[in-house]
């Protein structure tokens, strides 16, 4: 399958396979890449219990906020705030999802690179009720992406927008409807930002591992590279709408001849905070705990010893929208794919008891083939179940199945391969930003607990 790529025109954009010396941060003028050696301040909120526990995750330069931090400074800095004039514009297209909900936590701070910043934020649906108070430097618009006309009417308004930031996706039963409808989703935005924004100079899509391994309904047949996965790797010989929205980034991009840059980001498994998203992991994985220490019943490890006892990696979504804005005001980074996960490794075989300690629950691990299942099927018919924690609890009133995704964590815990990416590339870029994995799965369970998502 071969791989479409633009031109590369653009001022300070080098050429698509040109060499590049390894850069460190010392030899960067970027505003990305200014480092300090500040300290890593300690989120001031309130414990949700007295086992309330906070685990700032390690940083770099600018990137210092973490997770919960974010948006008590975004608070702070609201309330000092005079009328603001604005370098930079981003639409932020998924901006209820897990990445998206990182990037509104962090464009609007005073010290993110390319600022000001003033946000456009797309979501299908309205901001759930746990969202916090929005920045007055975002705009929230509500509609949906595969209606072509109501994209068109939105949008083309919106003629001062500099930066786009594409991190939505929808999930389709087969592959084929997954590529028709995210392929429709992509080109209905960016053929109408791309042509009317004259102020344009940069487009971020994300897609993800399924770049190297295939889709869900491919997995196990189809051959993949070795990991670590690099991102000079070839695309598979197989249907994937990850490529088909690449296609339709370099087409688009290039109706502007050089003078909009792009890049696309590789997360693998995200931990963040977004409850309603379709790949939230840690939030399903805090409700099924919830349900157990409800039940009684022992937290159970339902996947393969592959999964269980190899090694794994994941992405913070903080550390995501880090990664894609220094790629969207960093002219090293313009052009380029790249892999973005959190720079460690982890085994899931220590972070279940660690998960089971924050609910008071017993736990077991993999305990052989015959006594695998899946969550999608245990997890069936506990809606009354939810209700009744969330009322004991007083909680944010949801429905068990608005804040989970039980066929996702099913499809990460059935693997029976090792995946695992290199993140050299963004570091010979000039990123150098990192998450402590243990930390950062700590710290998005804290936050559900402290917003009352879970108990």
């Amino acid at each position: 399958m071969t791989q479409k790529q633009p031109s590369n025109s653009s001022t300070g954009a080098a050429t698509q396979g040109q060499a590049r010396r390894p850069r460190t941060h010392l030899q960067s003028s970027s505003p990305a890449l200014l480092f300090s050696s500040r300290p890593i301040p300690s989120p001031s909120l309130p414990p949700a219990n007295a086992a309330f526990r906070i685990h700032p995750a390690p940083a770099m330069s600018w990137w210092w906020t973490g997770a919960i931090g974010a948006v008590k400074k975004r608070q702070d800095e609201q309330a000092a705030a005079a009328e603001p004039t604005y370098q930079s514009v981003a639409l932020v297209v998924g901006s209820t999802g897990i990445v998206g909900t990182s990037l509104l936590d962090i464009l609007p701070l005073a010290d993110t690179p390319g600022g000001p910043w003033k946000v456009y934020a797309l979501s299908r649906r309205p901001l759930p009720p746990w969202s916090p108070p929005p920045s007055p430097a975002v705009t929230h618009l509500h509609l949906d992406l595969a209606d072509a006309a109501a994209v068109a009417d939105a949008l083309k308004p919106l003629t001062d927008i500099t930066h786009v930031f594409y991190v939505a996706w929808t999930a389709r039963p087969t592959e084929a409807e997954n590529r028709e409808a995210n392929a429709a989703m992509l080109r209905n935005v960016l053929s109408v930002v791309v042509p009317n924004c004259p102020a344009l100079v940069h487009v971020c899509l994300q897609t993800g591992r399924k770049h190297y391994v295939g889709p869900f309904e491919a997995l196990g047949g189809v051959s993949f590279p070795d990991p670590p996965f690099t991102e000079d790797m070839p695309r598979l010989d197989c249907p994937n709408f990850y490529y088909d929205m690449e296609d339709i980034l370099f087409d688009e991009v290039n109706r502007r001849e050089g003078a909009v840059s792009w890049s696309v980001h590789r997360p693998t498994t995200v931990f963040g905070y977004s409850p309603r998203s379709a790949m939230n992991v840690v939030g399903s994985l805090c409700v099924y705990a919830a349900i157990c220490r409800k039940e009684g019943a022992t937290f159970r490890w339902p996947g393969s010893r592959i999964a269980w006892e190899g090694f794994s990696d994941a992405s913070d979504a903080d550390l995501i929208a880090e990664h894609e804005i220094w790629a969207a005001v960093d002219p090293f980074a313009k052009n380029e794919a790249f892999n973005c996960s959190n720079g460690d490794l982890y085994k899931w075989k220590y972070l279940w008891p660690i998960l089971a300690d924050h609910f008071g629950v017993e736990w077991a691990g993999y305990e052989g083939e015959e006594n695998r299942f899946k969550l999608e099927e245990a997890m069936a018919g506990k809606e009354a179940l939810w209700a009744e924690i969330v009322r004991e609890n007083e909680l944010i009133s949801t429905e068990l199945d608005e804040i989970t995704n039980w066929w996702f964590v099913d499809a990460v815990f059935g693997v029976e391969f090792e995946h695992l990416d290199s993140m050299n590339k963004s570091k010979e870029h000039g990123f150098l930003g990192f998450r402590n994995t243990v930390n950062s799965f700590n710290t998005w369970i804290e936050k559900l607990k402290v917003f009352k998502i879970v108990p």
